[in-house]
């Protein structure tokens, strides 16, 4: 629906609440015709859009409006007028949403269209979301400080072209450069959801522009674009100098564009100019000193590390023509120049000659490395303030010209025109560039060359006055050449040219003509005149050719008396708004010695005499600010850019769940209520009825629901609300739950959960996992750690244990069965259920997320193919077959049934350099010197890639690579490999005990070998292993096991730190995204020999030879950065060893900023801890260097990556499957049907005349599983959108079967018209054409369904012959065959029965002796006959049941709860007089003597009086615990930020951790008794739950355990000291200490007043 930009709108932008507190976004773009309403999950906070006509789209923003308050303006609570939406996250239990209530057109119309906005007014719109999910205050405090961002004045954009690259761009504006984009996390669930556009892409800066006047009648645009970095941003003392991202502080690029406005259709003229400002590009750093200057000083070690990384990326981005477009005029590539103006004072004793020295020291280096051959780098050094206060100000502008002169003529400048139509484009001579985002094009006939680099110390005050005075030369020379004459003689008609022929010859003839001017003579007197063909004009007038760059050389006084003021002014103007708005950015105050820019105007002096006394101002603002707020303001920055959320988001998801049972969901099943009510049982389904109370009838002590969901998905989550009357015990006690595809497939998931007793309105979260097998259950010991024996046993290192349930994608039904507590009436609140879902939608489309993840997938499972050769059907994906070395050995024997080779390539012959990530041959030098040859390859700044670490490598056994090469290698199961290696590993001695390391490589290669732990129990049970010998988290004591603990975490965040660092430093670079955090070697890998000085693998890991080869050549050395000793790779430990020694990233501020240190001003260098960073991480560090307890983090971290990769695997090979039985066809040739989605459409719209499609997957699905013939499209595909799937494929019965019945379940309640079925490509015949029936119901009670019709295909066929035979060749347009069923009557329903019968030819009865003859030899006696081969079989005479698809047409019902908001009915005043009647008994607390905690505050004993009265139950006040999000470093598969998984299922979600609270009592005479056992759900920190005993108890001791996966649990992350290790095993707030209190049950009335202090 994309329209012209004449016929283009302002966008528009409507956030609506309703009084139910649900959000909607009603947005109209300016680029479209239709409005798109986006709903807010008011639970999850999730963004919901469908693009389905009428329910989120709709033709104008009052209809959408309209539809969603349901006319009626008393059902909105707020709205909110916007003008642009700029970001939206879900962030656990709040929504933050932002959006620019007031915008400024600053540049109103660049050249080619395209209005550039400044955002003058934001407001961030808070959702509160009913997530049960806890967080802690630290979190909830970092939302609060996030949602305080200041946005106003400071960032713009454009909605039509990409204005992130240098004007004009070829890009279109939905792939910007990431460098310059602030609001990448923030706009991606609108990406998620297939809305992009509805984003604005957001950058940091200025942007503005002014009209000019020449001296004649020639005028223009200037406009001054500053584009501010996001690589490495922050306040001033925290983000100085270089960081991990090889970027600076205050990093900016300046473009400098001027244009001549013409009228429409006619060429515009343009030039653009662009410069850099920031930081020096160095490691350095400042100690803030309130009192005095802030103390300078520099990294110790290696502080020039990244440096040639960033002038690469300058390089890169404005070489000779930059990298989108090719050079025409150019055969070779031509040096880049890079001139850098440093303008620090340059004195001795200046406190900034520490960082001029050690520029001109880095450039140095950078030119002896020899590594950016094509880039030319000077350094000019010019101490602007010692020349202001020596020379004066005019006197320091003349000697900056003369320093600019040359390298400004050498690097010029972009020129060029623009064409509206392609037909002038073609006809141009320069590089045409274009793109969807406007018409016509570009032509460029110069071409900018390199880039000038201006810096101060901080990139601010002076910086902006310098780059204003190179930029007014520029700017001068860009209107000259545009022809707009700033010269001031030519208002008085004196020639310009010739006043200044003394200043040089600055070539190009004075006779030649401007551009675009053209000389012709009269016919009649022969005189000349000349054309202006960029104004249309002519005059008699010759046009004289100026001289360029002439002001060059002028003295200020000269410039300004031979210049007009009015455009030196107003750009002059710009860069004084653009100096402040960096300046506040970065310091939190204006810009300083800002006069010198009002030098040209006649109140200068005033200006100077004001600035005195702003300064003094400014100054002691700055230092306030840098003192008191910039820690704050650095946080919000890195939350906006959504990094280091593992830190100060640490619980909040990257992709909510999504609540899936919502209408159009809906119950199956109708749900007894005492009293009717409006609506019926959806309400318990719908958001709008949040508060309702559904009373069952007392005989139903047992109430089932049904649940279909409104999409297909994998269940993660049961969230109950709870709502009762006055007495809380009506709400039931516990509930089963049972997911499946169909009714007939449902799975129990979770029996006997507890509900506690809660307060009305309770939000409780019910984690849930697919069905887990129960033999896993019972191999794996996973139920005996809840007994009182295994209570001490705390998996802290990693879940040795972990059970795997079923993942499945296509689960639709959600049986719940709900029990009472014993007393009756049961009532029922709003009950929600979460999962994840496919984008199918997008899938289908090719858009949004969709379209990514169909690529992603594709990928996998190339690499799955090359390494797997006939998986097994129940087989998953194994992760870790994805062979890294994929030319060598190809014809090795596979394992696991996948087909990987059983050995990589030898180390010597084919080994990685740590240092470069270059394959070394075997003549490769020793490496002796890691200085030399760190950070500086064409890579990136180090390839910390290491191919003995890679957790994508698929290791086999070396046992079995060293059989013989004349036999044939066998290929063992993984469980017979795993086997084979415990026997490697225990020796001859099966009983010998394993050590640590031991343990954590057994696990290692089970990961590797792809087994989950139950396989690993029953191999180790085999062979009479008690698997609990090699759990590693036995193997340890306690207090060593809390300080490994505390390391391991540690490598998680700081490992996700360097990740992101490397990923951002990715970004314009070439780089590798990957980090081997460790490093750990293959089964059967040892040292080289005595070459390496480390040997800290002597002993090769199994009884097999060594894969280092001993051919005799050398292997590469590397040298250790701590003690220098030559070591090989496998002697290394990986870059996680480097980050827990040096602490580099222990402060976690962003990208690496420098801690506050002390150092020398002197040209000493400090060592900080910017040195350890730079070098450390980067370096190498032997396993002699590194503790024993480094070393074990290193190899539980990898566990954790290992485990967390087998999770994605499972998730993404349920994602595959569920897609093969959607769709049907190959995942890699899924693509070929997008081509055809349009055509598709258009074909339905034919068939259907009007109607919509009401019965399509996702949205509909089918009640009861089918059988379906073997080579058969699934079943699924019947209800798939047309354009899918293979065009000559379908779906079929078996031929034994004669009759199959579809129960589907419609996509909402509609009026079904119809049904329509598209024949096969077969065609139909006499024996194979069906009868059809069709039913309509709305409940699945076969007896309550109504009938609709009976229809004889055979008799349809006989008036239509073109539904007998093959489908004929058509044109695509043609509208595909069918039969439609017409009802007499529209039918309102939402499910539609319909059998297929076929004729009985013969008896369908089964003959033993024809069809099992029991006595046969045949391998199968039960195997059916082949079918005929017109359905893939041998017999052609047996016909059998097939179809295309099956659409049901009608029109769906719009607003199926729309009068949920009308008042009460009469029934609902009844039901809550009835509900409001008080309890006969209340709660009342059981005095306790005295309590006790054990075990790690995990074991409560509670001692009582013989007195008290029978214990009824206990109230537990909710933990303050959260789960995090990140329990390990980044994997090597990880290369986004955002998207590590394909399925955003979280391993939370696959693998959710549970809390058990048991409890035991000990009565008289000491009889120990289990009283309970009680599953936690989930709920909000302090939340009271109240659980019942089955009975009343007397006891003199009480004992309460917790148990479950407490290891799982942390404290909140973003209320820690970064520097404090934690001292206890467990988190502080899984302790029971204050939380439990015991309570019996009495009657108030009898006990009195007094007892109601004592209530619980």
């Amino acid at each position: 629906m994309d329209i012209p930009s004449c016929c283009s709108r302002d966008t528009s932008v409507l956030v609506v609440v309703l009084e139910t507190s649900e959000v909607y976004i009603i947005i109209s773009l300016s680029t479209r015709q239709d409005t798109q309403v986006i709903y807010v999950d008011p639970t999850t906070g999730s963004l919901c859009y469908s693009g389905r006509i009428g329910d989120d789209l709709f033709n104008s923003e009052e209809e959408a409006l309209n539809y969603v308050i349901n006319g009626s303006k008393f059902l909105c609570k707020s709205t909110t007028y916007a003008r642009a939406i700029l970001g939206y996250a879900a962030l656990g239990t709040v929504g933050l949403l932002l959006v620019a209530t007031r915008l400024s057109a600053t540049i109103p119309n660049l050249p080619g269209g395209g209005c550039v906005y400044t955002v003058t007014e934001s407001q961030w719109i808070k959702i509160q979301l009913q997530n049960p999910q806890p967080q802690g205050k630290g979190e909830l405090k970092n939302i609060q400080e996030l949602a305080e961002l200041d946005i106003d004045g400071k960032h713009y954009f454009c909605e039509t072209k990409d204005i992130t690259r240098p004007f004009p761009s070829r890009m279109t504006f939905q792939t910007p450069d990431d460098e310059f984009v602030w609001n990448g996390w923030f706009s991606k669930p609108f990406k998620d959801i297939g809305l992009p556009k509805h984003c604005v892409i957001l950058l940091q800066g200025f942007a503005e522009c002014r009209n000019i006047g020449g001296t004649g009648q020639q005028g223009g645009t200037v406009a001054l674009i500053a584009r501010r970095s996001r690589l490495h941003p922050g306040t001033r003392y925290l983000a100085r100098g270089l960081n991990a991202c090889s970027s600076t502080g205050n990093e900016v690029e300046c473009e400098q564009l001027v244009w001549v406005a013409q009228r429409a259709g006619q060429n515009i003229p343009f030039s653009s100019y662009i410069w850099r400002r920031g930081t020096i590009p160095i490691w350095w750093g400042a100690e803030l000193k309130f009192a005095v200057e802030a103390e300078i000083y520099v990294s110790g070690q290696d502080p020039y590390k990244g440096s040639s990384q960033y002038y690469e990326r300058l390089s890169r981005r404005y070489g000779a023509q930059r990298s989108e477009l090719t050079a025409v005029r150019q055969k070779k590539t031509p040096l880049v120049p890079i001139v850098c103006i440093n303008l620090l004072r340059n004195g001795e004793g200046k406190p900034e000659t520490i960082l001029v020295e050690h520029f001109k020291d880095s450039l140095k280096y950078i030119r002896s490395t020899g590594k950016l051959p094509h880039t030319w780098i000077q350094l000019i050094n010019y101490d602007w303030h010692t020349s202001v206060k020596s020379k004066g100000e005019q006197q320091t502008i003349e000697g900056l010209w003369k320093h600019l002169k040359a390298p400004t003529m050498t690097i010029g400048f972009c020129e060029g025109n623009y064409f509206p139509s392609w037909q002038q484009l073609k006809e141009c001579k320069g590089l045409a560039v274009s793109n969807d985002d406007f018409e016509g094009g570009f032509c460029l006939t110069s071409l900018q060359n390199g880039v000038i680099r201006f810096n101060c110390a901080d990139s601010l005050d002076r910086t902006n006055a310098a780059s204003f005075f190179g930029a007014l030369q520029v700017f001068v020379e860009q209107c000259r050449r545009l022809g707009i004459s700033l010269d001031r003689d030519a208002v008085y008609g004196f020639p310009s040219m010739n006043r200044y022929a003394d200043f040089g010859n600055y070539g190009g003839s004075t006779d030649t003509l401007p551009p675009g001017w053209e000389e012709r003579f009269d016919s009649v007197t022969g005189k000349p005149y000349y054309i202006d063909h960029n104004t249309r004009t002519t005059t008699w007038e010759p046009p004289r050719q100026d001289k360029p760059w002439k002001r060059f050389d002028m003295s200020f006084d000269q410039f300004k008396s031979s210049t007009m003021l009015t455009p030196i002014n107003q750009l002059a103007d710009l860069f004084l708004l653009a100096g402040d708005i960096h300046a506040t950015l970065y310091t939190g105050s204006k810009a300083m010695h800002s006069h010198i820019l009002n030098i040209f105007s006649d109140e200068g002096g005033k200006f100077s005499t004001f600035s005195a006394a702003q300064n003094v101002k400014i100054t002691l603002q700055r230092r306030y600010q840098n003192v008191a707020i910039d820690s704050s303001r650095q946080k919000r920055l890195e939350m906006f850019l959504g990094l280091r959320l593992f830190k100060h988001l640490p619980s909040a998801p990257i992709h909510p769940l999504k609540v899936l049972s919502r209408p159009s969901g809906c119950f199956l099943k109708p749900i007894p209520s005492m009293i009717p009510i409006a609506n019926g049982d959806s309400s318990l389904l719908s958001f709008k009825k949040k508060e309702l109370v559904w009373v069952c009838p007392p005989a139903a002590d047992v109430v089932e629901l049904f649940i279909y969901l409104q999409e297909p998905c994998h269940v993660c989550q049961l969230l109950l609300t709870v709502s009762h009357g006055a007495e809380d015990l009506a709400y039931p006690a516990t509930v089963d739950v049972r997911t499946g595809c169909s009714l007939d497939g449902l799975k129990l998931v979770l029996e006997g959960a507890c509900i506690p007793q809660c307060s009305n309105g309770t939000n409780l979260a019910i984690p849930l996992t697919g069905r887990i097998d129960p033999e896993d259950l019972a191999v794996t010991g996973k139920s005996a750690l809840l007994h009182p024996q295994e209570s001490s046993y705390l998996p802290l290192l990693y879940d040795f244990e972990e059970l795997e349930g079923e993942l499945n994608f296509l689960t639709r039904v959600v049986a719940l069965t709900f029990y009472p507590s014993g007393r009756t009436p049961l009532t029922l609140g709003e009950i929600e259920v979460l999962g994840v879902s496919l984008p199918w939608i997008n899938i289908f489309t090719n858009k949004g997320y969709g379209a990514k993840f169909i690529e992603l997938l594709q990928e996998r499972h190339k690499q799955n193919n090359t390494s797997q050769h006939g998986l097994d059907a129940n087989d998953s994906i194994n992760p870790f077959l994805c062979d890294p070395y994929p030319n060598y050995n190809q014809n090795a024997s596979s394992i696991n049934g996948g087909g990987h080779p059983l050995a990589k390539p030898s180390a010597i012959n084919n080994v990685m350099d740590l240092l470069t990530g270059d394959l070394a041959s075997t003549s490769q030098p020793e490496v002796s010197n890691v200085t030399e040859n760190t950070g500086l390859g064409d890579g990136g700044p180090i390839d910390f890639f290491d191919s003995s670490g890679d957790d994508n490598y698929s290791p086999a056994a070396s046992a079995v690579h060293t059989q013989s090469q004349n036999e044939s290698v066998r290929e063992y199961s993984g469980t017979q490999q795993y086997i084979n290696f415990y026997k490697s590993l225990s020796g001859s001695n099966k009983g010998r005990e394993f050590d640590f390391v031991q343990a954590m490589k057994l696990e290692i290669q089970r990961l590797r070998l792809n087994l989950s732990a139950a396989e690993r129990d029953r191999a180790l049970l085999s062979i009479s292993i008690d698997p609990a010998t090699i759990d590693p988290n036995r193997l340890l004591d306690d207090s060593y096991m809390v300080k490994l603990c505390n390391y391991v975490d540690s490598l998680a965040s700081w490992g996700q730190a360097a990740h992101e660092d490397q990923v951002n430093a990715s970004i314009g670079l070439e780089t590798d995204k990957k980090i081997d955090f460790c490093n750990i070697n293959e089964f059967g890998e040892t040292c080289c020999g005595a070459m390496c000085e480390v040997r800290a693998e002597k002993q090769p890991s199994l009884k097999a030879s060594s894969s280092i080869s001993s051919t005799g050549s050398s292997p590469l050395l590397l040298s250790c950065s701590q003690c220098g000793r030559k070591t090989c790779s496998v002697c290394c430990a990986g870059k996680g060893a480097n980050l827990l020694i040096s602490n580099s990233y222990k402060d976690m501020r962003i990208y690496s900023s420098l801690s506050s240190q002390s150092g020398s001003n002197q040209g000493g260098q400090n060592e900080g801890s910017c040195s350890s960073r730079s070098t450390l991480v980067d370096g190498i560090i032997c396993k002699l260097c590194c503790s024993e307890v480094i070393l074990h983090a290193l190899y539980v971290d990898y566990v954790r990556v290992l485990s967390s990769l087998r999770r994605r695997a499972r998730a993404d090979d349920a994602a595959r499957k569920a897609l093969d039985q959607a769709v049907g066809h190959e995942v890699d040739r899924i693509s070929n049907s997008w081509r055809g989605v349009d055509m598709g459409k258009k074909q339905l719209k034919k068939l259907l005349k009007g109607a919509e499609s009401l019965a399509e997957f996702p949205y509909a699905s089918l009640l009861h599983s089918v059988e379906t013939a073997v080579g058969s499209e699934p079943l699924y595909s019947l209800l798939a959108p047309l354009a899918i799937g293979e065009r000559h494929c379908y779906w079929r019965a078996p031929p034994s079967i004669s009759i199959v019945e579809f129960s589907i379940v419609l996509g909402s309640l509609s009026d079904v018209f119809g049904v329509a079925i598209l024949v096969s490509s077969c065609g139909y015949s006499t024996s194979d054409s069906p009868v059809v029936q069709i039913w309509a119901s709305n409940t699945i009670h076969r007896d309550k369904r109504s009938f609709i019709g009976k229809w004889d295909v055979k008799s349809l066929i006989s008036s239509s012959q073109q539904l007998c035979g093959p489908e004929k060749s058509g044109t695509e347009n043609d509208i595909p065959r069918h039969m439609k069923f017409h009802f007499r009557n529209p039918v309102q329903c939402r499910i539609i029965w319909m059998t297929l019968t076929l004729p009985q030819h013969a008896s369908s009865s089964m003959n033993l002796e024809e069809e099992c003859n029991l006595l046969s030899l045949d391998e199968n006696p039960f195997a059916k006959p082949d079918p005929p081969a017109a359905f893939g079989g041998t017999d052609k005479n047996a016909p059998c049941i097939h179809a295309k698809r099956i659409v049901v047409f009608g029109k769906s019902v719009r607003k199926e709860l729309g009068q949920d908001a009308s008042p009460q009915v009469p029934e609902m005043v009844q039901m809550k007089s009835f509900l409001e009647r008080s309890p006969q008994l209340s709660r009342f607390r059981v005095p306790v003597e005295a309590e006790r905690l054990t075990d790690n505050d995990l074991v409560l004993e509670q001692f009582l009086s013989p007195t008290v009265p029978g214990l009824a139950g206990f109230r537990l006040d909710a933990l303050n615990v959260i789960k995090p999000r990140i329990t390990h470093s980044p994997s090597s598969l990880d290369v986004d930020l955002w998207d590590a998984s394909l399925t955003c299922l979280e391993d939370r979600h696959i693998t959710p951790a549970v809390l058990y609270i048991q409890v035991s009592a000990i009565q008289e005479p000491r009889n120990y008794v289990t009283v309970g056992e009680y599953r936690l759900p989930e709920v909000k920190a302090g939340t009271a739950l109240y659980f019942d005993f089955p009975r009343p108890i007397q006891a003199r001791m009480v004992i309460f355990r917790l148990l479950g996966d407490v290891a799982a649990f942390a404290d909140d992350i973003a209320e820690q000291d970064n520097s404090n290790f934690r001292t206890l095993p467990l988190a502080s707030g899984l302790s029971l200490s204050n939380r439990v209190k015991l309570y019996y049950y009495a009657d108030p009335f009898e006990l009195g007043k007094l007892a109601s202090l004592s209530a619980v």
